[in-house]
């Protein structure tokens, strides 16, 4: 029965085989399309399944990865080892971990709110044979399937749930980077391709765990720092860009530098590192701020003395302009023959107006979820317009060393918990003196393998004495220094009152000449 029936299908497929080749060969392109277009039809009156593709590569953008299936493959990723059986794996964060796929041809099962549907990764075979540098003849896709009477659920929630946790999942398994921007030259090209920035990977061990300052100050930073990640409808129901300015200041050595680090850490952020004079104009500048990503945070270090943004602007160009007008044409000639040399090396023409665009003007909306921190050890030197609230809107003063942040660098350093027999004094010595942390962390660090908690200790404190004497004698320079200027104010404010009453008494005795002149001159023309 099975030869009879293999006997009369053989006919059969030979002749289909035979039309399809016929019509493959010599059937007008012109009709085909139509011919699919209906035969298409037909079938979806009988076939209860809709398909999506979402093709890997987009045609824009110079053959980009697409963030849709990047997004996807991400999200598949926690079904595939469990449904695939062919897996593809790829090395994430500097070769620690992997992240598995479903290879090409794997089908795997998904179910959203009751509803099961069917992700298929593929590939189209190349249409012809070509050599191309952006591998345009692998077109890598995935194939969603649903039944055609969840088309609402699907394209409404569905999807946007499936790229919002693909999203997610890629934050969560990136490889952070620390990034500087490239110095331009002058016809606007960049070095490194081409790239605005040049990063690294992001791997500074900073932690709120490990940084010393005030616990309750420093659970206030955490708390805001939260909200704000989580505050993204707020922002856009209120109407402000989803940013956030903190300014860090106060004498060096008090862990400006570390606070970054550790708010990188803790929101899992890039970090932008941007060097101003480096920006040859505003314009680049804005270049470079729709050249970042969201989830960053944009630094600008020592704002003080990068660029003159200070409030002494106008003093310093009026100052600048008395000393042009009191040159003369020779001392002219010989500078301008000095700075020859210099013509070559363009300062920045960054100006406030363009930074304080660049912080909150209509350019800082783009990206989202951004961070912008300036650092400065004088607060007092930077404009007000430039740290108002709006723009810096937490300020936070990182200071000298108290107790409480001694106790936690003493945690770190020494692992000593909650107290020491040497606790009491270094309490003391340091309400009565002003160090820095990073003065504290030198002493508390041991220097070879034989010291121990209470050798380091006691440096400390012969440390903080030291210190102490010597904030003590400064003060006393200070004060001798002020008693010299304010006795050499009274004498020259003597030696000017003697001068003016010489000068006064010169004057009177003038004015008595020539009165009498003028008297003698009167009786002699009565004679």
């Amino acid at each position: 029965m099975m030869q009879d029936v293999w006997t009369q299908l053989g006919p059969t497929i030979a002749a289909i085989m035979f039309t399809w080749t016929m019509y493959q060969n010599y059937f007008p392109h012109e009709l085909r399309g139509h011919i699919r277009r209906y035969t298409d039809k037909l079938v979806s009156y009988f076939y209860p399944y809709m398909h999506i593709i979402f093709y890997e590569l987009e045609t824009e953008g110079w053959f980009e990865r697409s963030k849709a299936y990047v997004a996807i493959e991400r999200y598949l990723s926690k079904n595939s080892s469990t449904q695939a059986k062919r897996l593809k794996a790829n090395a994430v964060k500097d070769g620690q971990s992997l992240v598995l796929t479903m290879d090409d041809h794997e089908e795997i099962i998904d179910e959203y709110k009751g509803e099961k549907v069917w992700w298929i990764s593929s590939q189209k075979p190349a249409s012809r044979q070509i050599i191309s540098l952006h591998r345009e003849d692998e077109k890598r896709y995935f194939k969603l399937k649903f039944h055609k009477k969840n088309r609402d659920l699907i394209t409404n929630s569905y999807l946007k749930y499936v790229l919002d946790e693909g999203k997610a999942i890629s934050v969560k398994e990136r490889q952070r980077k620390l990034y500087t921007n490239n110095k331009g030259d002058g016809g606007g090209y960049r070095y490194r391709g081409g790239r605005m920035w040049s990063g690294v990977v992001f791997e500074h061990p900073s932690t709120f765990d490990t940084l010393a300052m005030d616990p309750n100050k420093k659970q206030e930073i955490i708390d805001d720092l939260e909200t704000f990640s989580k505050s993204k409808d707020y922002y856009a129901k209120i109407g402000k860009a989803w940013k956030r300015g903190y300014l860090l200041y106060g004498p060096p050595g008090t862990g400006k530098s570390s606070m970054i680090a550790a708010m990188a850490n803790f929101l899992k952020y890039d970090v932008y590192d941007l060097e101003l004079t480096s920006v040859k104009d505003n314009t680049e500048l804005r270049k470079l701020l729709i050249d970042t990503t969201g989830k960053s945070i944009i630094v600008i270090e020592d704002i003080d003395c990068s660029l003159d943004l200070t409030g002494q602007r106008e003093t310093n160009k009026k100052k600048k302009e008395e000393e042009d007008k009191g040159k003369t044409e020779e001392d002219a000639v010989k500078e301008k023959m000095k700075k020859g040399g210099e013509v070559k090396e363009k300062q920045s023409e960054v100006t406030l107006s363009g930074l304080l665009n660049f912080i909150d003007g209509l350019w800082s909306a783009i990206g989202g979820e951004r961070l912008i921190v300036f650092t400065t050890n004088y607060v007092e030197k930077l404009d007000p317009a430039l740290i108002r609230r709006g723009r810096m809107d937490k300020h936070i003063v990182l200071s000298y060393c108290c107790f409480e942040s001694f106790k936690v660098l003493a945690h770190n350093y020494l692992d000593v918990v909650e107290s020491h027999v040497h606790f009491p004094e270094i309490r003391r010595l340091l309400e009565e003196t002003n160090i820095t942390p990073a003065d504290i962390a030198e002493n508390l660090m041991p220097k070879s393998s034989k010291e121990n908690a209470d050798t380091c200790l006691e440096r400390l404190i012969k440390a903080l004495e030291t210190a102490k004497e010597e904030a003590k004698l400064k003060a006393e320079e200070e004060e001798k220094a002020k008693a010299a200027e304010k006795e050499k104010e009274e004498k020259d404010r003597e030696e000017k009152k003697e001068v003016t009453a010489t000068e006064e008494a010169k004057n009177a005795d003038s004015v008595n000449e020539k009165d009498n002149g003028v008297k003698e001159n009167g009786d002699a023309s009565k004679d």
